[in-house]
């Protein structure tokens, strides 16, 4: 009924923890190029690749998954994106990884995309995000998103400031290549849509972050740069405040205000 649809993102919970068998009630539809001719790509969110690579090697149904993809791709005509949640150098550097790695890429001819979140203690250093884009740039993978740790219970034990996370993501970002500035972020996944912390200025005499959507539920909002009060402790979107005369684009809801009139 929606043909505007374009991308179905299956995540959770981990869609990998399901068997092939059951994988495939879902996407054995999208084998046929007829079917749903408008949805022309698939992502599946998943932490297998660093916790259980098997998953995409010697599993029992692991042959039956790599087809499964690949038949999604070759026959069904559909974008396959593994979105591959990797956050340390260190997660890729094991032989299971790179076998199933090469498997997904030579066998299901499936893109591997990496996001993570920046989180204290495991990644919160400029060099270690260096180190893992260009990792991956060599494996074939894609870096796609640096997040914050998002608003759950375990948000206290690995947060890190907005601040600090931009300036990690900025220093990491000029010792790489070219090739590895697909990346974006640092994003935070919220209430009002995908909010990129892009950097701190001044403005009007008062330092500020400067903030954009890179995805809205208001489309008008997206890529328009806003303001918020610099904060050296906030961690998510609900710790910012509005500039002196400014509004942030966000009610107290957290849904996205009407974009200005002067903005259209």
């Amino acid at each position: 009924e929606h043909q505007e649809v374009s991308d179905i993102l299956m995540t959770g919970g981990d869609p990998m923890i399901m068997q092939t068998r059951s994988l495939a009630q879902y996407l054995e539809p999208l084998t046929d190029p007829d079917f749903l001719p408008h949805l022309k790509n698939l992502r599946i969110g998943t932490r297998s690749l660093s916790f259980w690579p098997q998953r995409f090697t010697t599993d029992k149904d692991a042959d039956d998954l790599i087809d499964l993809l690949r038949r999604v791709r070759e026959e069904g005509k559909r974008h396959v994106a593994i979105m591959a949640h990797l956050s340390h150098p260190r997660e890729l550097s094991t032989d299971k990884v790179k076998a199933a790695v090469n498997r997904i890429q030579k066998e299901a001819y499936a893109t591997i995309r990496s996001q993570s979140p920046v989180m204290r203690s495991i990644n919160d250093d400029a060099s270690v995000w260096a180190e893992k884009w260009r990792t991956e740039v060599q494996m074939g993978i894609i870096p796609y998103y640096m997040f914050m740790a998002r608003d759950t219970g375990a948000q206290a034990f690995f947060d890190v400031p907005m601040v600090k996370a931009q300036r990690i993501y900025s220093d990491a970002l000029r010792n790489c290549s070219g090739l590895i500035r697909t990346v974006r972020g640092p994003s935070m996944s919220c209430t009002p849509g995908k909010v990129e912390v892009t950097g701190v200025e001044e403005i009007m005499g008062h330092k500020a972050f400067v903030l954009r959507f890179l995805q809205c539920r208001d489309e008008g909002w997206i890529g328009r740069p806003f303001f918020a009060k610099y904060d050296e402790k906030a961690v998510w979107f609900d710790d910012l405040e509005p500039l002196p005369g400014m509004q942030l684009p966000w009610d107290e809801s957290g849904l996205p205000r009407p974009v200005p009139p002067a903005l259209n």
